[in-house]
């Protein structure tokens, strides 16, 4: 006896987003160079085909893939002069954000890849650097904003790799006062 499965529905909006997420999921567990696009169609159950014709090369797709990853816009999201303070609360004290996690595993994971690298800093200046130095302002504001940027990335691989830093919440509020004192000097210049 054979067992007949229904055939996919034919959905093109559907089967992008399919493509797109089981890309995610590929590119957040191995290293750009490791991933193929067979590997993904296989994922999402279609031709390697359909997924050059959604997305061009994988290239393009590996520049969707980071697209479709959070911008970090929300740090600009409040008052400028509370900055420091709501951005290293966040880091301390709030959930991890699966989709924040996953964008930097890729970034991390594309470190060995020449093809990859190039792809993250383009999207990473277009998408985040970019807008942030404009918000920032001011003299060196690339500069301030690199720094704070790396001062956020530092902490949040810390605190996942630490299991959330192994500090008891009295030390944890230090922390927050210390990282808010410190974000907000590098913004405020």
């Amino acid at each position: 006896m054979f067992c007949h499965a229904a055939p996919r529905p034919r959905n093109a909006e559907a089967t992008r987003a399919a493509i797109l997420n089981a890309s995610l999921e590929r590119f957040t567990r191995e290293s750009y160079d490791d991933v193929g696009m067979r590997d993904i169609a296989k994922d999402v159950g279609v031709d390697a085909a359909l997924v050059s014709r959604y997305f061009g090369s994988k290239e393009d797709l590996f520049a969707s893939v980071l697209d479709s990853c959070s911008s970090g816009s929300e740090l600009m999201d409040g008052p400028r002069s509370e900055f420091g303070r709501r951005v290293a609360h966040a880091v301390i004290f709030e959930p991890k954000k699966e989709g924040k996690l996953k964008g930097l595993l890729i970034m991390l994971r594309s470190v060995g890849s020449a093809k990859a690298m190039e792809i993250v800093q383009r999207t990473g200046t277009e998408r985040f650097f970019g807008p942030f130095a404009d918000w920032v302002g001011g003299e060196d504001a690339m500069v301030r904003a690199r720094l704070a940027a790396a001062t956020i990335m530092g902490m949040a691989v810390s605190r996942e790799i630490t299991g959330g830093f192994g500090l008891d919440p009295e030390e944890c509020k230090r922390l927050e006062a210390r990282m808010g004192r410190i974000l907000q000097e590098i913004i405020d210049g």
